[in-house]
């Protein structure tokens, strides 16, 4: 049975563990799997576990760092997408990538634009619209926090053979797939 180390130097039964969560096979069927099977998907979701705690750890110091909240960091890395690939980004694009309101965008430019995330600058050909570009410091910063952490990520991918990404990416579409089913 697969065990995790707790405080104090005590070996407990993984939390993850069907055979502690689910004891008598009501939700999980493991019939068809032997111990090993069952000690190996729970050691796959372990390290899906700490994954997300590690990326939720990342973000939250991203977050704390430039003093924004979920939302505004994904406005910003919509709008350092856009520019990468030499596109506008416009105040609908936003509103529309983030399904919110044009007030609630507005609200969120306003707070970006205040705390010198962004500027905001006129539309090249459309004189009643602007676009919204981020500030040097800001897009230096992303870069060399969230940019960092995904090249790791794209590392860690580039490192499993063809086929094992494939394998990976089948489960992962599987498991989201799970969410959907709520």
């Amino acid at each position: 049975m697969v065990q995790e180390q707790v405080s104090g130097g005590s070996v407990e039964p993984s939390m993850l563990d069907p055979r502690v969560l689910d004891p008598d096979q009501e939700l999980v069927s493991r019939t068809a799997l032997t111990d090993r099977d069952v000690d190996q998907v729970v050691r796959l979701l372990e390290g899906l576990r700490r994954w997300r705690e590690a990326e939720h750890r990342v973000s939250e110091a991203s977050r704390r760092y430039m003093k924004l909240g979920e939302t505004d960091m994904r406005a910003l890395r919509f709008i350092i997408t856009l520019s990468n690939q030499a596109r506008l980004a416009t105040p609908g694009a936003i509103a529309t990538h983030l399904g919110i309101s044009s007030a609630s965008t507005t609200k969120l430019l306003d707070r970006l634009a205040e705390s010198d995330h962004i500027r905001r600058l006129p539309h090249p050909s459309d004189r009643r619209s602007v676009t919204i570009e981020v500030t040097e410091e800001t897009a230096r910063v992303a870069r060399e926090t969230v940019g960092r952490s995904h090249a790791h990520r794209f590392d860690a991918a580039a490192r499993l053979t063809s086929q094992e990404r494939e394998i990976v990416t089948r489960f992962l579409d599987d498991l989201a797939a799970t969410g959907e089913h709520l």
